[in-house]
């Protein structure tokens, strides 16, 4: 059996997690949390910070005397939402807030490198555990930024570890799914170019509005028509830009959007599908349709010998293990499988009787009590 956090850790943890809470940070912009983690990092012998050029975030070492290697993953950036909660250390910061809970993430897995280090320190043989705090989760960017930064040419890890907190869950439960956890996503941006010019003389014009509603509604159609509908799929426009003043009609609009599925086989269909809609559709209205296309993030997937490996930790930690559905929503921890191993956990962060406020919500809320669970549960996976 592994250390526990004793009261005294779990008071630290849960201030450390507090100050975090009361001063969130955007995306690629965590420089403060950065070197909050590097001074709690510190403070524990044979905790060896690996030097990547990265701005933000950060990867750490301790040591271990077995001949194998786990990583530890925990996201550290907030969201550009305002905070309505009645806690007393809410975010201090207009506009941004901690409204997927990273802070718990941040300050669980400072509270496994704590215990490992106690273990190391009592004679208790350790693998080599890589920490690894990542940026610019919520843009799914930061992965591949830590990818590109040489993260596994530092690190040689046999297996990788990651968590999040899951409000729909209550504390002391954790879910262990085999499979699509989830899902794929591609964003992507759409440029309508059109043909601008005064308002009173449309037929002299194409424009680019008229064509942009139209290229709107069409691709709905990809979901009703072109997925099986026993399958799963969403396309969502997040964001349209576009327009002049009075009496003018635009030259452009720029839309972002979002494609996601569960199934590479869906997620295919529907990028071909956008990509003939909106070529085709910005013809007919004679205008012109690009798409510029960012990375794909593929779906979070539990294979069955780390999920049979993740279910005997949990259990390990006194955890009970309850079924979920998987989720639509995308992490870009599954970037890490193309590297190792990997398995991710969602951990109960709602306690029992209370309202349930889901992820990137202004009422979200998650439990400090979810912090020694899943610190411990951290500690296991590097131990066992």
């Amino acid at each position: 059996m592994i250390h526990s956090l004793t009261d005294d850790d779990i008071r630290m943890l849960t201030q450390f997690r507090h100050d975090l809470h009361q001063n969130p940070e955007l995306s690629g912009r965590e420089y403060r949390t950065t070197e909050k983690i590097r001074a709690f990092l510190s403070g524990i012998p044979d905790c060896e910070i690996i030097d990547l050029s990265v701005k933000t975030g950060l990867a750490a070492r301790i040591p271990g005397s077995l001949p194998r290697e786990v990583m530890l993953r925990a996201d550290i950036d907030a969201l550009p939402q305002t905070e309505c909660t009645d806690i007393s250390w809410k975010s201090s910061v207009p506009g941004v807030m901690h409204a997927c809970g990273h802070d718990l993430h941040t300050a669980t897995l400072c509270g496994a490198a704590l215990l490992l280090g106690r273990m190391k320190r009592s004679g208790y043989p350790l693998p080599t555990t890589d920490l690894v705090f990542q940026p610019a989760e919520e843009g799914t960017t930061g992965a591949r930024m830590l990818i590109d930064a040489g993260l596994f040419d530092r690190i040689h890890p046999d297996v990788c570890f990651g968590m999040h907190n899951w409000p729909s869950v209550e504390v002391g439960n954790a879910v262990c799914r085999e499979g699509a956890l989830m899902s794929a996503k591609r964003n992507l941006d759409i440029l309508v170019r059109g043909r601008g010019g005064h308002g009173s003389m449309p037929h002299l014009h194409a424009d680019p509005i008229v064509c942009a509603a139209a290229i709107i509604q069409s691709l709905q159609s990809i979901l009703s028509r072109n997925v099986d509908p026993l399958e799963t799929g969403i396309l969502t426009i997040h964001q349209i830009e576009g327009g002049c003043p009075a009496n003018l009609v635009a030259d452009q609009v720029r839309m972002k959007a979002t494609v996601r599925s569960l199934s590479d086989t869906v997620l295919d269909r529907m990028i071909e599908r956008v990509e003939t809609i909106v070529e085709d559709t910005a013809k007919a209205y004679e205008c012109r349709g690009e798409l510029i296309w960012k990375e794909r993030i593929p779906a979070v997937w539990n294979s069955p010998e780390m999920t049979k490996e993740a279910i005997r930790h949990a259990r390990s930690c006194g955890l009970t293990l309850v079924d979920a559905p998987p989720s639509l929503a995308s992490e870009d921890f599954a970037l890490y499988r193309n590297y190792v191993p990997s398995f991710f956990f969602w951990i109960g962060s709602r306690r029992a009787g209370s309202d349930l406020h889901e992820l990137h919500t202004p009422q979200f809320f998650a439990d400090d009590s979810a912090i020694a669970y899943a610190a411990q549960l951290y500690a296991e996976c590097a131990c066992g």
